[in-house]
């Protein structure tokens, strides 16, 4: 287990938590970050759009900065899959968010921490879908990832 870090994890797990607090006690908004994205793109009221695109410019610039503060070099390595299961993976998952109300993290983090049956069934079968696709892609397809 060479990528076992338990003290980063806790603390990002935090800061997860945090932001959706947060997010939920001054705006009245679940962290869910395909909602969130969606809106931005989708919804037009005044208002409405900045918090969202600050939001995901948050989470990206949190990418950038801990990548400028690695002590550790960290190196890139492409995925083995070809580009036409990424499109329709990512399709997939697309559609999945918007049929199931929500992604992951607005179900597995926010709904989960508001005891929310809907989302526990809906992180039950990300879960297991995820495990099933897994599957099929590398030991029925032959994907190497």
């Amino acid at each position: 287990m060479e990528n076992f870090t338990p003290v980063a994890g806790l603390i990002g797990g935090i800061i997860v938590g945090l932001a959706a607090t947060l997010l939920l006690w001054f705006n009245g908004r679940i962290a869910g970050i395909s909602g969130i994205f969606n809106g931005m793109i989708t919804i037009r009221r005044k208002g409405d759009v900045l918090w969202r695109f600050l939001f995901i410019l948050g989470m990206v610039a949190g990418g950038v900065v801990h990548q400028f503060f690695m002590v550790e070099e960290m190196t890139y390595q492409p995925l083995g899959a070809p580009l036409w299961l990424l499109i329709v993976g990512g399709l997939i998952v697309g559609y999945g968010t918007s049929m199931g109300s929500g992604c992951a993290s607005g179900h597995g983090v926010c709904g989960l921490g508001r005891l929310s049956v809907r989302s526990l069934v809906a992180v039950v079968t990300f879960l297991s879908m995820g495990i099933l696709t897994t599957f099929v892609v590398r030991h029925l397809l032959g994907v190497e990832l």
